[in-house]
């Protein structure tokens, strides 16, 4: 009965995920092909050429450093925010006010980076009407830095609130007797963390790092409003590759675009590995 009710659920959003995953694949397939085709039939000198072009490696680096470091802030402080939910115990309506924010897309949330923290914004504006600053252009350039501050701070401010969301239920069902056993034998909050709660938010940490990871190193409206124009993340030097007059650069485009999606691949393939085998040693009760 109870394999029965499963694969009926299954059943049920397989016509989706077929849909989705023929989607998905024949877009891959036709962009391949498009990278490897020349006049003369397939070819892999567009990936040799890709790979010598300087704003190709200036990218690559870029939208690793990008999506690096706002996966691991994300992941920190939706971690300690979700700790600070659970321990706090807040209304239900309290915590729907963290979610707020994935409420509005990315690039309202981009907007408004511009009208709060750019030279001419408000913060700004009121910083040299209180004193603070001689002249606007004294504020810190946060919009449109080479640093891609402006990028972070706002996946930072729409991440978070993903990872609270996935973080929470792990909490809610962890049993609560765990922790008062590890503080009756002695243990301190970091041995709660490190022998009680790491262990079930792990496995949810790496799977929403990989989500926000993906997203955002291939994402092209945040890094088209607040970043700079050299050096950029690899969508928008895609998009202007391949919306540029000088064809001869589609390929390339492609080409940039298939290497992102193997690169996420492998991560997500090394991750899933990496899990597999913390849940084996779980099983076999080695830490």
């Amino acid at each position: 009965m109870k394999w029965s009710r499963q694969t009926k659920h299954f059943l049920a959003f397989l016509p989706a995920l077929f849909l989705i995953s023929v989607i998905v694949l024949y877009a891959l397939f036709l962009s391949f092909c498009e990278s490897v085709a020349c006049s003369t039939g397939w070819t892999w000198e567009h990936y040799a050429a890709l790979f010598e072009e300087e704003r190709f490696r200036d990218s690559l680096t870029y939208s690793l450093f990008i999506a690096g470091v706002s996966t691991l802030c994300s992941l920190v402080i939706g971690l300690a925010v979700t700790k600070l939910i659970y321990h706090r115990v807040l209304s239900r309506r309290s915590r729907s006010l963290l979610w707020l924010p994935m409420l509005f897309p990315h690039f309202v949330w981009g907007y408004m980076m511009i009208l709060l923290f750019s030279q001419t914004g408000w913060i700004s504006s009121i910083l040299y009407q209180l004193g603070v600053i001689e002249t606007s252009s004294s504020f810190p350039l946060i919009i449109q830095d080479e640093q891609g501050i402006g990028i972070i701070l706002t996946y930072i401010v729409k991440e978070v609130p993903f990872v609270v969301l996935l973080l929470l239920p792990v909490y809610l069902n962890m049993p609560s007797q765990l922790p008062q056993v590890v503080r009756t034998l002695g243990g301190r909050e970091w041995n709660v963390f490190k022998t009680v709660e790491w262990p079930w938010v792990y496995p949810v940490l790496v799977e929403a790092g990989i989500i926000v990871f993906a997203f955002v190193i291939a994402a092209f409206e945040l890094p088209y409003l607040l970043g700079t124009t050299y050096p950029q993340m690899v969508s928008v030097v895609a998009y202007e590759w391949f919306f540029q007059g000088d064809w001869s650069r589609r390929p390339l485009s492609f080409a940039f675009m298939i290497c992102i999606t193997v690169l996420i691949l492998l991560i997500t393939a090394a991750a899933s590995s990496m899990l597999n085998k913390k849940r084996y040693q779980m099983m076999r009760g080695n830490n």
